[in-house]
């Protein structure tokens, strides 16, 4: 019943007063929005018209109320004008963090003049900063690229082997053609036939393959042994021996092994040594004072490598141990202030980077591992730069390309995009 029909009602009777009435009920009011006032506008006629029956009702009653007009009930409510919003104009202010601390800077490589042959030499560290944050600090030093060379044919995942299938009976060869076709800043040599597991190869004959990669290539030489820690001082010493003056990176001084011998043979041949651990920044500190107090190894003869684990297999904690080191050293921690090497070829141990299908038989597609495996040697790299990475042993060259691509566009190297992106998407062009 509406308020009109209820007041039609009382008329009808005759009725002049109600006492001790009590009228509950529910208040509708519906309103018509397809008029032009708009919504504001129909409810304010509407909640006026409402005031007019509600009114005459309580005269009706007995209630004394003074009836408004017409037009005091249907005024229009003044709807507010929104003014134009105006953004406050501001310009970017980078955060600047200076650091008491500095990287030390570590050259690769010897030229003529420094009793060396190379054409080339990397120098790596150097920093005062974040890596790539060029609002602290001008990168002194982008960080460089070797590409893994081994000394025997040994199993390589499919999207690897068939860039390198033609050279791998030659290691000369091999490393040839990753610094003219593939742009490695330097040759990483893997001595694994000198494991004892093997090959066994004396180390004398194992050094041999060193000296071929020498006189193949003019770029910095990484050496590596087999992983034997017994057996990988004499190798490491004897190669420091035949590369002298070469100022070759010494892969690796460990604290299970002989890192002494491998540091004396630094010193005496003219070389750098690698200080590896496993991701413990506790142990890498302890391992870099003892190359420095105890074997009097320069500072600037020390690379560390607290270990590089992939993507899904323990990338972040890799990350995160690069990035305290890295910050350690930038705020004054001696024992931390090294250029950071990664061994991103870890990548391609895990099973996502080289099997072609998932052994989950519930597993969604993983799609071509032609992509798959490059991508994830590229994504570890690439993360692990912004932890502080200055140096990466490598494998696969699309990996190797993008990823120089990128820490140049970072570093404030390359000012245009590079032509023919889909090149990476299709790996056409590549070979």
């Amino acid at each position: 019943m509406t308020i009109e029909e209820f007041l039609e009602l009382l008329k009808k009777f005759n009725v002049e007063s109600l006492e001790g009435v009590k009228i509950e009920g529910d208040l509708e009011i519906e309103i018509d929005t397809s008029t032009s006032h708009g919504i504001l506008s129909a409810l304010g006629q509407e909640l006026g018209m409402a005031t007019l029956h509600l009114a005459r009702a309580s005269q009706l009653l007995g209630y004394p109320v003074q009836l408004p007009t017409q037009a005091e009930a249907f005024v229009t409510p003044e709807i507010p004008v929104k003014k134009e919003l105006k953004l406050i104009e501001t310009k970017f202010k980078a955060a600047k963090v200076e650091y008491p601390g500095e990287i030390q800077e570590v050259i690769l490589g010897a030229k003529k003049g420094d009793g060396g042959t190379r054409k080339s030499v990397v120098k790596l560290g150097g920093e005062r900063g974040s890596p790539f944050y060029l609002f602290d600090t001008p990168q002194k030093n982008l960080p460089a690229v070797s590409i893994d060379v081994f000394d025997m044919s040994i199993p390589l995942p499919k999207a690897v082997k068939e860039h390198y299938e033609d050279v791998m009976e030659s290691p000369a060869e091999w490393a040839k053609k990753a610094v003219k076709e593939f742009g490695a800043d330097a040759i990483t040599i893997h001595l694994v036939s000198t494991d004892p597991l093997i090959e066994d190869t004396p180390a004398g004959e194992a050094v041999k393959v060193i000296e071929d990669v020498l006189q193949a290539v003019d770029v910095p030489l990484v050496v590596g042994g087999s992983g034997n820690r017994e057996k990988d001082p004499v190798v490491l010493e004897k190669a420091a021996e035949v590369a002298e003056g070469e100022r070759m990176l010494l892969a690796s001084a460990t604290l299970d092994m002989d890192w002494e011998r491998i540091a004396e043979a630094a010193k005496k041949y003219g070389h750098v040594v690698l200080s590896w651990t496993q991701m413990d920044i506790n142990n890498q500190k302890t391992l870099n004072r003892y190359l420095l107090k105890r074997a009097k190894l320069p500072p600037e003869s020390i690379i560390m490598d607290p270990t590089t684990a992939a993507l899904g297999y323990g990338l972040d904690y890799a990350f995160t141990n690069m990035e305290r080191i890295r910050l350690s050293g930038l705020k004054g921690d001696a024992d931390l202030a090294f250029p950071i090497s990664s061994g991103t070829t870890n990548a391609w141990g895990a099973r996502e980077a080289w099997m072609k299908d998932s052994p989950i038989e519930e597993d969604s597609p993983w799609g071509a591992r032609e992509l798959r495996g490059p991508l994830w040697e590229l994504v570890t790299g690439l993360t692990l730069s912004l932890a502080g990475v200055d140096f990466f042993m490598m494998m696969h060259p699309g990996a190797v390309a993008a990823l120089k691509e990128f820490m140049g566009t970072l570093g404030g190297m390359v000012k245009e995009a590079v032509k023919d992106v889909d090149e990476w998407i299709t790996m056409e062009g590549i070979k």
